[in-house]
């Protein structure tokens, strides 16, 4: 027995170190990638089953190709395969930003390099606009709904920090859908206990770690709601990062492969260093652990609340609401010029229209076209 667990741990290891070495084009790719390798060649689960992951995965904060990775793991090897898939899928991303965040901190400010930030930038804007368009057509499944996502959008543009904005809506959602069954507004209490981190906090290891636990222990729907709720807690709040260098990285991780939340390393050796860095990224992931830990066994029964589907309903919409108002602010600051307009309105019109490009190559495009503009001047 002892051997066959042994054998089944390489067996995960090999897999996710290679995909997570590969798996370039975000989360869809990444499951689609997971599907052929899981169910068409390895025949480790049935399609149906790897569909019902999916589902579950949709139930819980934090990124769902991961998360897919955790869940398939746990299948095949439990408890134990849980962890050997998910640190083997996100240690090539870490890795690889880690070095990434090295190299921008040492070179960033010269001369040679700042052209190419410059051109990624806009780039990174047409992305973040292309998910909040593919994730809006998706959320918005009724009227309902979309009131629940201007009422997010008001509210955050007044001021409200993004994780009460997405919270609070996916309370309002539950709310909602079911006011007509009489339900108590104490079967929601639960959601409205997990709360820490305030303005004024001081900038230590250990302060880092719990912003980044709190952020990805409400990260719903897509890894680029990261971007809002890290302006929301690091720019907005805490001031330990401006909007820039927060953009900075965003298009930095964009040439990484694996899931987008490994920003957080980048993020973290940012403010930080070495310490920050290793602080970010064991507080963004650790909640995806053990949510699928937990979430696992529960799948039959979770797939059919009524209560649970609201809640993620109205919080997709939510996060959508509070990913468009940080994308128009990050416009402000990053569409200043000529030369930033042309590079965004090249990237949006790829972006749209040639969807075939990875999004690695749209910002290849936009590192290169901010080098040639930089010629330029007039």
């Amino acid at each position: 027995m002892e051997n066959n667990t042994i054998r089944k741990l390489k067996d995960l290891a090999n897999l996710f170190l290679k995909l997570g070495f590969v798996a370039f084009g975000g989360p869809a790719a990444h499951i689609a990638m997971l599907e052929d390798e899981v169910v068409e060649k390895r025949k480790w689960m049935t399609r149906d089953h790897f569909l019902d992951l999916i589902g579950a995965t949709n139930l819980i904060p934090g990124p769902n190709s991961t998360e897919m990775t955790m869940h398939v793991g746990y299948q095949y090897a439990g408890v134990a395969g849980l962890f050997m898939a998910g640190i083997c899928f996100i240690g090539p991303a870490v890795l690889l930003t880690g070095i990434l965040a090295y190299l921008y901190i040492e070179y960033g400010e010269l001369p040679g390099i700042a052209p190419f930030l410059l051109g990624i930038k806009p780039a990174v804007l047409a992305i973040i606009a292309g998910a909040i368009y593919k994730l809006g057509k998706k959320a918005l499944k009724s009227w309902q709904l979309g009131l629940i996502g201007v009422i997010v959008v008001i509210a955050n543009f007044c001021g409200i920090n993004e994780v009460t904005c997405i919270l609070g809506g996916g309370v309002l959602g539950m709310l909602w859908a079911n006011t007509l069954e009489g339900k108590s507004l104490r079967s929601y209490a639960p959601i409205l206990l997990f709360w820490f981190t305030g303005a004024g906090m001081k900038l230590t290891t250990t302060n880092l770690f719990l912003v980044f636990l709190k952020v990805g222990s409400v990260l719903f729907g897509s890894g680029y709601v990261l971007v809002a709720y890290l302006d929301g807690e690091l720019v907005e709040k805490l001031g330990w990062l401006s909007k820039s260098e927060l953009l900075d990285a965003i298009a930095i991780g964009q040439f990484t492969p694996g899931p987008v939340l490994s920003t957080a390393t980048f993020v973290g050796y940012q403010i930080q260093g070495v310490q920050g860095a290793m602080a970010a990224t064991l507080g963004i992931f650790l909640p995806s652990f053990i949510f699928v830990w937990i979430l696992n066994p529960l799948i039959p029964k979770l797939r059919s609340s009524k209560i649970t589907a609201a809640f993620l309903d109205a919080v997709n919409v939510a996060a959508v609401a509070v990913m468009l108002v940080v994308t128009l602010m990050l416009a402000k600051e990053v569409l200043l010029d000529w030369k930033s307009l042309i590079i965004a309105s090249i990237s949006f019109y790829i972006y749209f229209f040639q969807k075939k490009v990875s999004v690695v190559y749209l910002v290849l495009c936009g590192a290169i076209l901010g080098w040639v503009l930089s010629f330029i001047n007039f």
